[in-house]
């Protein structure tokens, strides 16, 4: 389908540069700092021969129409067999050229490569400039923040995702108050209040070296109280056995889609976090060997897991099998099944439920399960290889056992633990992979 700018002002920045294609060799290219650039892909000798590629410029400064009319000059002088890639670069126009193809020549000098050039200069000298957020920030990060944190891919992807999108082209000194609620609300909004916080301190963390290097005299991360982002939550809330089944019947009882309810009884069985689970892939999964490898690129600490699936949980994969309509992603989004739900799905389907269970967050299901398999007796390394922590000191140097067969006799018992929660008097039928569960 062609580029529109509705599409092209959604295109969102991703962990490497990705392209969308419009129509003729002409597409976008968004970068991880969330820069659109104009490029084409052409030949100049038609099938078989070499494929080149030249830049126009940015987006909006060069808007969906200006760009269509580039690619139309570009592939005319294509074929006149003119390279607009070589007069972008400054070659002379040839000689012997007809007296038509030097004036489309001409033409396009001035029109495109003149032009384009002095922008994308501009642009970069202005991204560059060492007093941009984009630049000061990732030289605070690798200076400061990388080597005193101890899990600096957190404070990576707030920079990632939410900062250098948002203000990374601005002046260190230029950036207000306004800039950092602007943020914090954009998070929130796709509620994650939490994340909106640690957005908030981190932005606090980076501007106070700012102010310590003469960037700037005002903290404008500093200037918003924490309170009037979100109310900070205890760490150390674990459910009762009797809250899992509360939970999980009303979980089950609500008007929430099917697969957003197996999503959080597996969060709850497979110990894994909310990112794992919601960015899973069927290739990932082995349904005949009950087992789940999470590649390394996808865990927090850049350690590939492996997750032995229970009975229970292997019949909801089969279940969520058949409701993925053949796409990659195992929770595929509504809009398109070429991409998985968004990380706020599951926040706002628990937000919506009535239940009469202590404030917690999903991320308190990993400490729920931990705590319930201490209290049962399971061996403190087999629970915590299940919830992917590497042990510290010379114990974590020397121990890289995956406790394979133990981990899969203890999530066994931790799935049948929990389905005994949910049978507590009330008829609750979770599916095909449970069972009926009648009145005492």
């Amino acid at each position: 389908m062609p580029l529109t700018d509705t599409k092209i002002k959604a295109l969102k920045p991703r962990g490497k540069a990705y392209q969308e294609a419009d129509e003729g060799g002409l597409f976008i290219e968004v970068s991880p700092v969330g820069l659109k650039t104009w490029r084409l892909r052409y030949r100049m000798g038609g099938r078989g021969a070499k494929q080149e590629k030249v830049t126009l410029g940015e987006y909006p400064a060069y808007g969906l129409g200006e760009a269509r009319a580039w690619r139309e000059d570009s592939k005319g002088l294509a074929a006149r067999g003119i390279s607009p890639m070589a007069l972008k670069r400054g070659d002379a126009v040839p000689a012997d050229l007809p007296p038509a193809s030097k004036e489309l020549a001409a033409r396009y000098l001035k029109n495109w490569c003149q032009k384009a050039v002095a922008k994308v200069r501009e642009q970069e000298a202005q991204l560059q400039h060492e007093n941009s957020v984009a630049v000061f920030a990732w030289r605070w990060f690798e200076e400061i923040a990388e080597p005193s944190n101890s899990n600096p891919r957190n404070v990576r992807r707030v920079l990632e995702k939410d900062v250098i999108p948002a203000i990374g082209v601005k002046q260190v000194s230029e950036v207000t108050v306004e800039d950092i609620l602007a943020i914090t609300d954009r998070i929130k909004a796709r509620g994650a209040d939490q994340m909106a916080l640690q957005t908030r301190n981190v932005l606090k963390r980076l501007f106070a070296y700012a102010i310590a290097r003469q960037k700037t005299q005002f903290n404008p991360a500093a200037a918003i109280e924490a309170r009037f982002i979100a109310q900070a939550r205890s760490r150390d809330v674990a459910l009762t056995p009797e809250e899992v089944g509360q939970l999980l019947r009303g979980i089950y009882q609500s008007s929430m889609k099917r697969a957003h309810k197996l999503a959080l009884h597996l969060l709850i069985l497979c110990m894994v976090r909310k990112t794992e689970l919601v960015h899973a892939r069927w290739e990932e999964l082995d349904l005949e060997k009950a087992e789940w490898n999470i590649p390394l690129e996808r865990m927090k600490k850049d350690r590939a897991h492996f997750v032995p699936l229970s009975r229970q949980a292997v019949a909801m994969f089969e279940e969520l099998k058949s409701l993925s309509c053949g796409s990659d992603w195992v929770f595929p989004s509504r809009i398109s099944l070429n991409q998985p739900i968004s990380q706020s799905t599951l926040n706002v389907a628990v937000r919506a439920l009535e239940l009469d269970v202590r404030e917690f967050v999903i991320h308190d299901f990993r400490r729920t399960a931990s705590t319930l398999l201490h209290e049962a007796g399971f061996n403190s390394d087999w629970i915590e290889k299940s919830l992917a922590h590497e042990q510290k000191g010379i114990r974590g140097v020397y121990n890289k056992a995956q406790y394979a067969e133990q981990r899969r006799d203890m999530l066994q018992w931790w799935a049948d633990f929990v389905d005994s929660q949910i049978d507590e008097g009330r008829k609750v039928i979770i599916g095909r992979f449970g069972k009926t569960y009648q009145a005492a």
